[in-house]
């Protein structure tokens, strides 16, 4: 199908970008990558009077900024990929962005543009949860910090403001007193499918205990879940079989699936259990340096 017709701006600056968004509001729609944008414009399911190209805007890049992990929101899914520090610095971003779709949407769709996307079935979320993510959005008026647990308000629906760009995402690091491990599992029937069912995993260790611990869901429910009372039986504890099964079991009770083509709610709910359990283990092994 052919998109409804709309204007064309591809501002030089983020001050042009913010004073587009506020004049026109709702009626405007900002473009990064446009692997989930133009696809909408193309079925209708979308029809701004106003496109946003941000393109432009220097907004891409992984950078360490003292205690946080920036990534850039106009950073491509195989920035990510590649970018070989995170192997040391927090794998799990890699692991989960060689996950994403396929390759031709890995080389240009970007981190920033799939969490505004909102997709219920979508890898950044429930990584971003896990990892405790803060996003940065900006308008004429300022910035404001959102956490990734307040970012989604339903289906492919944030709770970011018309007038607001998303530049960035930050991820806490481990201190040296501490170490951490993440893991991302996710299951498709094939390639580039939409996922049946993803976790993601994230701990930190301290004294031989888990400090802390990070657990989102993906496609399973109507937005990214996060695993509130899977993460907090946890924490302070030892990583036992004994703690892991249990926070597998809450895990799986705080999905929300439903029965399709790709599975009953029932199989999903079992996934998220198996994963959770091999995901913490994973996780837990990287925490030690037991694997890369």
């Amino acid at each position: 199908m052919v998109p409804a017709a709309f204007d064309y701006r591809a501002p030089a600056s983020l001050p042009e970008a913010l004073d587009l968004l506020r004049e026109h509001g709702e009626d405007a729609k900002v473009l990064a990558g446009g692997q989930s944008l133009i696809p909408l414009l193309k079925l209708r399911f979308a029809a701004p009077a106003l496109l946003v190209d941000i393109g432009r805007l220097p907004l891409a890049g992984v950078t360490v900024d003292g205690e946080w992990l920036r990534i850039g929101a106009r950073t491509r899914h195989v920035d990510v990929e590649r970018d070989e520090r995170l192997d040391r610095l927090c794998p799990i971003l890699r692991e989960a962005a060689a996950q994403i779709a396929d390759p031709l949407v890995r080389n240009r769709g970007t981190v920033g543009g799939s969490l505004c996307h909102a997709d219920p079935s979508g890898d950044w979320g429930a990584v971003m949860l896990a990892l405790g993510a803060e996003a940065i959005a900006v308008s004429a008026a300022g910035e404001r910090v959102v956490p990734a647990a307040e970012l989604f308000d339903g289906p492919f629906t944030t709770t970011l403001r018309p007038e607001e760009v998303l530049t960035a995402v930050r991820v806490p690091l481990a201190g040296p007193e501490r170490r951490a491990g993440g893991a991302y599992l996710k299951l498709e029937r094939r390639v580039g499918d939409f996922a049946t069912v993803g976790v993601a995993v994230q701990v930190r260790m301290a004294d031989g205990a888990i400090a802390a611990a990070g657990i989102g869901l993906t496609a399973v429910g109507p937005t990214n879940l996060r695993a509130v009372q899977a993460e907090r039986s946890l924490a302070g504890r030892e990583p036992t079989p004994e703690a892991i099964a249990e926070a597998a079991r809450l895990a799986a009770a705080a999905a929300e699936p439903h029965d399709d083509v790709r599975g009953s709610a029932e199989y999903k709910r079992d996934v998220v259990r198996v994963f959770v359990r091999r995901g913490l283990r994973r996780a837990l092994a990287r925490a030690r340096g037991e694997v890369a």
